[in-house]
């Protein structure tokens, strides 16, 4: 009876007993605690951008504009789905956040040689331009030297000028490669020893298989000049090729809002670049053909050369160098390979080794294996171009 009077009493709005106390005060921290509770569900920082800027800080301090920082972001694994983590809808939004908050005085210095950057780039360009021009001129002038001095200099005069010429052409090419557009920061990966022997077959490879084939290799090797003559004219070409590249793929990246459409727009660009270098060899080697007539003159082998080294290059010079690499070196390979398995097949019960390649040079002739090795590297490296160009970390250091 005593407790139900005291709740009536509290009910009545009297005053509560002893006993209506102590239920109270054991109620009252329950209520007081619950929002403490919800806010400790809370997950992550108040502020989660702050934690990607401390982590990138370098990054966001040398960068001269969002897209480079950008382009940062994306090689360090961060895409559009893992930006929404950070309460923007792509890397491109929240590497302009990210500028605007981190300071660097490197900028201001950037943006205060804006107005003298054009005429210097032009200064440039001529320059480059008149570098990739000079190994084809060294080519040019030694070809003609042979051609005017044939019949007149002996075989050991006319060793020493080609030489002095291949001398020539290696400094003037090592110098183009060394800047401008076609220059690679980080080093080819080692290629050299490819590009020799690939450059070396194209001269002499035909007329080695032909020998083969008929049972030699005997006496000398007849040298075809047209193709090294075109592709070494080419290199003006696949140099301003990959300044198109770089600028136009730079100005879609500005004009991005989301890595997916960035590569979607540098694809097709990367497809039309390399359609229009492959028109320059084609023409070069034909008209070289025409002024130095020989074995080897058909365009489909340099063509596919032509087309594997600038592959090549343009990996290399976007950061790439080791899948360059790799595509030279399956290209030699399958060079290397040919005669040897011509020659393994002379063996008793070893005929097989050689069909392969007898078939190939029966359907398109001796300059089958060229064409053969150099156009599947060649797409080797453009399947793996279509897809590393195609990321904004490829072009973080591009300028225009």
């Amino acid at each position: 009876m005593g407790r139900q009077t005291d709740a009536r009493d509290a009910d009545a709005g009297g005053e509560p007993t002893d006993e209506g106390a102590v239920r109270s005060a054991v109620r009252a921290p329950e209520i007081a605690y619950r929002p403490a509770r919800r806010s400790a569900v809370r997950r992550g920082p108040a502020d989660p951008v702050k934690v990607l800027m401390h982590r990138h800080r370098d990054l966001c301090e040398r960068a001269v504009d969002p897209l480079e920082i950008a382009a940062g972001l994306e090689a360090h694994g961060l895409t559009d789905r893992v930006a929404a983590r950070y309460r923007h809808r792509n890397v491109f939004s929240l590497a302009e956040e990210l500028y605007a908050r981190v300071p660097s005085a490197g900028r201001h210095i950037a943006r205060a040689s804006w107005p003298r950057a054009r005429p210097a780039a032009q200064e440039a360009r001529a320059g480059w331009t008149l570098m990739a021009l000079l190994p084809g001129a060294a080519c040019l002038a030694t070809a003609g030297t042979l051609r005017v001095t044939e019949g007149v200099l002996g075989g050991e005069a006319r060793f020493a000028v080609t030489a002095a010429g291949a001398l020539l052409v290696a400094l003037t090419l090592r110098l183009c490669l060394r800047s401008g557009p076609l220059r690679a920061p980080g080093g080819a990966g080692g290629v050299a020893p490819y590009v020799c022997w690939l450059l070396g077959y194209a001269v002499y490879g035909e007329d080695l298989i032909a020998q083969v084939i008929s049972g030699g290799p005997d006496g000398n090797w007849t040298a075809a000049p047209a193709p090294l003559l075109g592709l070494a004219l080419s290199l003006a070409p696949a140099a301003w090729c990959a300044h198109l590249f770089a600028v136009h793929a730079r100005h879609r990246l500005a004009g991005s809002h989301a890595l997916s459409e960035f590569g979607a727009g540098v694809r097709p660009l990367l497809l039309g670049v390399v359609a229009l270098f492959l028109c320059a060899p084609a023409a070069l080697v034909h008209l070289a053909a025409l002024g130095h007539p020989g074995p080897g003159n058909g365009p489909a082998g340099p063509v596919a050369l032509g087309a594997l080294l600038f592959l090549a290059r343009l990996l290399a010079v976007h950061g790439f160098p080791e899948p360059a690499a790799t595509g030279l070196a399956a290209a030699c390979a399958v060079e290397v390979a040919a005669p040897f398995l011509i020659l393994a097949g002379r063996l008793p019960g070893l005929d097989l080794l050689a069909r392969p390649v007898d078939a190939l040079v029966a359907a398109s002739g001796p300059g089958g294996v060229s064409v053969l090795a150099c156009s599947i590297a060649a797409l080797g490296l453009l399947v793996h171009a279509s897809v590393a160009l195609t990321r904004a970390s490829a072009h973080a250091s591009a300028r225009d």
